[in-house]
């Protein structure tokens, strides 16, 4: 174990969900012991209150903000004002606490929607002021976006060690099927397996399918993040990503064929294709805390199918 996690108490504000998940595992192969988990049923973090409570009961070293209202374009369109007033109201007072009540450090997780929606590829960090996010999901990419002008200024006017990373579409075991709520891998994957199993002859995807992604494994997003708060304390925004860029189409592709499913897939159009590219440039996180991702993306997605297949039953 480093000497960074000896005796830390580290608390995970969305510890209980997907990317939290593989945070935690690797906070005990760390041998981190003091690990806080603030439940939702017992901590309302949009309340000024339960932060108060949350912190005083956990008193960490170091708080890791992963909580967030989160979801695809169909329920960032359907709640614009819950994902601005939710999100801002989870960090922004949460950050200033922090601060207030002497937390060393706080890792502010924020999210690849606060780039604008025409930015040059690949996104560099210094392109992130330079337009308007993409309409769909500028709500919630604003919201986030606010951390880092907050981690910014707490660290220039109290020297604050606030930290600000920009991981890229996450996806892996434990992802959120929910078809109403998901991203695009795992509502991809459910469309495909529950198709095959009816034995079904199409499945229904949004858009054309030009857009591009790119796609981090979770487990090395969780690495990332804990290289970044040992290693990291400067005002710089750093993206977390694979360096891989792939279409949707081809990506449609790519799960139809490692699902099994035989059927034809039906592009509607009338529904809207988001951001048109996005690909990261990952160099500032590999020079400035060694972080890079390793996890081939064909394994990651196996991984993800099954993972659902075992678990289907079990999912809403």
């Amino acid at each position: 174990m480093s000497d960074f996690w000896r005796d830390k108490r580290v608390t995970v504000t969305g510890g209980a969900g997907f990317l939290g998940s593989f945070l935690l595992e690797q906070l005990a192969e760390k041998g981190v012991r003091d690990v806080f988990v603030p439940r939702i049923e017992d901590y309302d973090l949009t309340l000024l209150e339960d932060q108060d409570r949350m912190l005083d009961d956990a008193r960490p070293d170091i708080l890791i903000h992963l909580a967030a209202l989160a979801g695809g374009i169909g329920a960032n369109r359907a709640r614009p004002a819950d994902f601005f007033y939710k999100n801002l109201m989870m960090g922004v007072p949460l950050m200033h606490k922090a601060w207030e009540k002497g937390v060393a450090k706080f890792v502010a997780i924020g999210t690849i929607c606060a780039y604008p929606k025409f930015t040059p590829i690949p996104f560099r960090e210094e392109n992130l002021w330079e337009g308007y996010p993409e309409e769909t999901n500028a709500p919630y990419g604003l919201a986030k976006k606010m951390l880092l002008v907050q981690a910014q200024a707490y660290r220039e006017q109290y020297g604050y060690n606030a930290i600000y990373l920009l991981p890229v579409n996450l996806y892996g075991p434990r992802d959120n099927f929910n078809l109403e709520t998901s991203h695009v891998i795992p509502a991809l994957i459910r469309k495909c397996v529950e198709a095959q199993q009816r034995g079904a002859e199409e499945i229904v995807v949004w858009g054309t399918g030009m857009p591009t992604r790119e796609f981090l494994y979770a487990g090395d997003a969780a690495r990332g993040i804990l290289q970044a708060a040992e290693h990291y304390d400067g005002a710089e925004p750093v993206n977390l990503g694979s360096g891989m860029e792939i279409s949707i189409r081809d990506l449609v592709e790519l799960i139809v064929r490692l699902t099994g499913f035989e059927g034809r897939v039906v592009w509607d159009k009338s529904k809207p294709d988001g951001q048109p590219r996005r690909a990261l440039d990952v160099q500032r996180a590999k020079d400035w805390f060694g972080f890079t991702a390793d996890t081939a993306f064909e394994e990651g997605l196996r991984k993800t199918i099954e993972y659902y297949k075992a678990h289907m039953d079990e999912i809403e």
